[in-house]
């Protein structure tokens, strides 16, 4: 790893041992932090937890006066377009998502929504490791080399705090469409050798339909960093959220924390594209019948509430064939999502054989007829 940028993730909060003042770090798993040296204790002192919702419209009028806010410097990487949260002193890195070496020359400074929850690191890196492995080894069509190249990207993995909001709201939909029923009839035909006969012929009969159905929600989750592709960070769902803990600078110790890149109030309008989809169906059941079609959805939002928080990744890149593929592993659970490269040549003969395959069952198939 770049020595800058170990110097990036150690330093972008430093934790100091109560008893020598040596920098810290957190063991995924632990409740302390501990230094080799001198083996003292810190203990972290995590509190029962009682979540509480933020008014999302109250908090987007009175936001310029919020009290929960901190400076954070960012640096977007030349690389993958990446937006990387590091110590305010910092002047060079290794990009996380593409391992790509940077200089920053003029990192951005910015004051942001303070996380209020996190997820502390539960998976530790060795076993982050041997999943990620284990995942490449599965994968069908898989260049010879890439298990290689998986083991040195493994020895690679950082940790990182990703950034997300959750929300709940309640919604009220009114809806216009159409119901269908089937119904048969009975059709005469001519058959090949020009016989009648007569058959059922499925029919449907639309009628409109109109109404209103109501939904709550309960934390939509929606990553607040465009870091990772999204398809990456929602195949690592789901989260165990009822673990939620209140947010601990002791827990950060070696790790980085991401900032959020997508705002409070565009996090949900994403959040209310995962709603719709659970809407749609609501509306669909509504409607009743054998099939539905919606003609038009008018959607209240009402009584939103919203918390951010992290939640841990291990996350690591690696180059194949001059193309960068990421890797994730969740730091709670050990599901791994990634980019992988296929091999054109095991794909080809792998149709090949098919091919043959089909082609000697239909010779012996000839044969024995």
């Amino acid at each position: 790893m770049n020595e800058a940028f170990q110097s990036a993730a150690e330093t972008a909060l430093t934790i100091k041992c109560k008893n020598c003042g040596a920098a810290l770090k957190f063991a995924p798993g632990a409740q302390s932090l501990n230094f080799e040296y001198c083996n003292t204790k810190n203990e972290i002192v995590v509190e029962q937890t009682l979540i509480v919702e933020n008014d999302f419209n109250s908090f987007l009028d009175q936001y310029s006066q919020a009290a929960e806010q901190q400076t954070i410097s960012t640096v977007k990487c030349d690389g993958c377009g990446a937006s990387t949260t590091l110590a305010l002193n910092v002047t060079s890195a290794t990009c996380p998502y593409c391992d790509t070496p940077q200089v920053i020359k003029n990192a951005s400074t910015s004051t942001i929504i303070k996380p209020s929850y996190l997820l502390p690191f539960k998976i530790e890196r060795s076993e982050a490791k041997n999943q990620f492995v284990k995942w490449v080894g599965g994968l069908w069509f898989a260049p010879d080399k890439l298990k290689e190249y998986a083991k040195q990207s493994a020895e690679k993995l950082r940790g990182v705090y990703m950034p997300y909001w959750t929300f709940d709201s309640s919604a009220n939909t009114t809806y216009s469409g159409l119901r269908g029923d089937y119904y048969y009839e009975t059709e005469t035909y001519r058959d090949s050798n020009g016989n009648t006969q007569t058959r059922q012929v499925q029919r449907t009969a639309w009628y409109p339909a109109n109404g209103t159905v109501d939904n709550t929600f309960d934390d939509i989750l929606v990553c607040a960093s465009s870091s990772l592709p999204q398809k990456l960070v929602t195949e690592l769902e789901p989260w165990d959220l009822p673990q939620l803990i209140s947010y601990n600078d002791h827990f950060l110790a070696g790790f980085i924390s991401e900032s959020y890149q997508t705002p409070l109030k565009e996090g949900f309008e994403i959040a209310k594209d995962r709603m719709k989809e659970v809407i749609e169906r609501s509306v669909l059941t509504d409607i009743g019948g054998d099939v539905q079609q919606i003609q038009s959805l008018s959607t209240d939002y009402n009584t939103i509430k919203f918390k951010h928080i992290l939640l841990p990744l291990w996350i690591s890149a690696y180059r194949f064939n001059n193309k960068v593929y990421r890797f994730t592993v969740n730091a709670r659970t050990g599901e791994v999502q990634g980019e992988r490269p296929y091999s054109a040549m095991k794909i080809f003969l792998f149709v090949m054989a098919i091919v043959v395959a089909i082609g000697a069952g239909l010779i012996i198939y000839s044969n024995n007829n």
